[in-house]
């Protein structure tokens, strides 16, 4: 898996500008003196679509038009939506060919044409232009007597454009990867899109600058292109299929959140504005790891544990908005922080759970068990702007900072802004690949991976000023799907598996909290920790309650027509925190949602990492 961190910004392109179409289908043969498209004479209406694909003028590179959306060629049949929503199928397949000298290319579009029964014939300028530059064929011809090209790289366009450049490129893959919010770069890039015209064959107009910029983003891209992907094009024509489509949105999220640090440092390498003396090549260009799996990971969790009147338990329809907790990634997929608008509770047994897997939570399978705050003074900072609390993550360091700015902590020390002393630093230890110890300074925790799940362990936590506590498993997980009748399996949530613990150390220990289970839905290729049972006099010295019972989380996952991908079908979708009062038993369809008795209501959403990195997740 190849794993990728750095700038995104919001900018508002000009509308793309068609040539004009003259006579009868004809296109006018005035040709653009700027270079902003490719010369108009060379387009042949009908059943030819030119162009020219440049780094510096790139001879044998394999280029296409992409009806289908997938990124890569699609040899014929290749079935095309229409904009009416109607769907026809191309025999031939995607024009496709090799650029000649100069990088010219036409394209053969007859197959484009449909019969006029069907729907009418289809524009290639309605599809954009993708090209690939294949290692040991393709030929830059900016270099004396040309140069091969040692490595892979994708060159796109937008609709309508012919000049398949690394500037049209950023344009089209700014188009595609969703960015909604401003990143770091914007400087630099301000100046890009100001004064150059990315549209244009810069070679042709003398802009020295736009080809040192090109270069550069070339080398980026070869760069982010996957080993295994560029040694297969090696051996082929160009037209191997080897990226899925979510791998080229991810590198297309990379290199926007890039290029601004691309052009910062090209500008900074020209001496005096003389950009044609730049070596692109000595350049120490920015580079993050994909995950070029792009999995979906969890974006953001609302947290529901306001109630006005204060009366805990409460109805479900009664809690309010109290926080929100952002997750912020890496490119390769690696929690980097959980930012708060309102207040959090730090859970150790959630770090080590994610320590346990370096930091990238697609691996943990069941995504970060909720860990929240039920202040009530949670919800005044949700409402006031900004972020209130944060939890950073070193994993190399095995170390994680929590920061606030709240008073909702009990007995730790808030900060002004975010950023200053952390109010808590925790630390670990791992053997045998898995944490064997964690610790925030004061209490300590010791995991007891005997009889686990993927989602819950064992361990004894200890030191501060509270008791020991412990969890204890007490047997193997039992199923009992066998005996789960067909009205009980239509069921999205059916208890099929139980496991007995003992949760004990807080004295006196509730009568009623007893005969523990944890209980799982493990049907199919499911692993889905449904609910588990636990105690804390904390909850009750916070919200003035007796403190003569304990308290259980319900989880309900993504249904089958929800799920962003049934590669990962664990994903929770709604958690509660309610007062317990018992075990279900085993075999019991437990559907329905809890309405009464309850403490917080979280909501996941999740998306996609390129989404996540867009901000893009709705």
């Amino acid at each position: 898996m190849t794993r990728l961190l750095a700038p995104f910004l919001v900018l508002t392109f000009p509308a793309l500008t068609f040539l004009a179409l003259t006579g009868c289908g004809e296109e006018s043969s005035r040709s653009p003196q700027d270079g902003r498209d490719f010369a108009a004479q060379d387009y042949v209406a009908p059943g030819s679509y030119s162009g020219v694909v440049i780094d510096g003028y790139l001879r044998n590179a394999r280029v296409w038009l992409d009806l289908d959306g997938d990124w890569q060629y699609t040899s014929g049949p290749v079935s095309v939506v229409l904009p009416s929503g109607a769907e026809v199928t191309l025999a031939q397949g995607e024009p496709t060919t090799m650029t000649g000298a100069g990088g010219h290319f036409t394209l053969d579009t007859t197959g484009l044409m449909l019969d006029p029964m069907v729907a009418p014939d289809l524009d290639p300028r309605d599809y954009p232009l993708i090209a690939l530059a294949v290692p040991g064929q393709t030929v830059d011809e900016s270099y004396g007597g040309g140069r091969l090209v040692e490595r892979a790289f994708m060159l796109t366009a937008m609709p309508g454009i012919r000049t398949v450049t690394p500037l049209t490129t950023l344009l089209h893959f700014r188009d595609v990867s969703g960015v909604t919010q401003s990143l770091a770069g914007a400087e630099a890039l301000a100046g890009l899109f100001r004064d150059i015209n990315l549209r244009s064959d810069y070679i042709r107009s003398g802009d020295a600058r736009a080809h040192a910029y090109a270069q550069a983003f070339a080398r980026f891209l070869a760069r982010q292109f996957p080993d295994d992907a560029s040694a297969a094009l090696a051996v082929g024509d160009g037209t191997e299929r080897v990226l899925a489509a979510e791998s080229v949105r991810l590198m297309a999220v990379s290199f926007a959140r890039n290029a601004g640090a691309i052009v910062a440092t090209v500008d900074e390498a020209a001496p005096a504005g003389h950009y044609e003396n730049v070596d692109i090549s000595a350049l120490a260009l920015p580079y993050e790891p994909l995950d070029l799996n792009n999995p979906v990971l969890l974006s953001k969790q609302v947290v529901y544990a306001h109630d006005s009147d204060g009366s805990f338990p409460s109805q479900r329809a009664q809690l309010e908005r109290s926080a929100e907790l952002r997750f912020e990634y890496s490119a390769d997929g690696r929690l980097q922080a959980v930012v708060a608008e309102g207040c959090m509770t730090p859970s150790m047994k959630e770090i080590a759970r994610l320590a346990n897997a370096n930091g990238y939570m697609a691996d943990t399978d069941i995504q970060w068990l909720p860990g929240i705050s039920l202040s009530q003074l949670s919800q005044s900072y949700l409402d006031a702007p900004g972020d209130d609390e944060r939890l950073l993550f070193d994993w190399d360091n095995r170390e994680a900072l929590f920061e606030t700015t709240t008073s909702c902590q009990e007995g730790l020390v808030a900060s002004d802004q975010l950023g200053g002393e952390p109010a808590l630093r925790f630390q670990w230890t791992v053997s045998g690949g898995k944490v064997d110890s964690i610790t925030d300074g004061e209490r300590t925790l010791v995991p007891d991976y005997q009889q686990a799940s993927s989602a819950y362990w064992g361990g004894v936590l200890s030191g501060g000023a509270g008791d020991t506590v412990s969890v204890q498993m007490t047997g193997d997980r039992v199923s009992c799907e066998s005996g789960i009748g067909d009205d009980i399996a239509a069921l999205d949530r059916v208890i099929s598996a139980q496991q007995a613990y003992i949760f004990s150390g807080y004295d006196p220990q509730p009568a009623a909290f007893s005969g523990l289970m944890l209980q799982f839905d493990d049907r199919g290729n499911t692993d889905r920790l449904l609910s588990h049972s636990f105690l804390d006099p904390g909850i009750a010295a916070l919200l003035g309650l007796d403190a003569a019972y304990g308290y259980r989380w319900q989880y309900f996952y993504q249904s089958e027509g929800v799920r962003l991908t049934d590669l990962q079908p664990n994903l929770i979708e709604e958690s509660y925190l309610e007062r317990y009062s018992g075990t279900h038993a085993c075999g019991s369809g437990v559907d329905d949602v809890p309405a009464n008795a309850l403490f917080a209501r979280v909501s996941s959403i999740y998306g996609r990492l390129s989404e996540v990195l867009a901000g893009d997740v709705r």
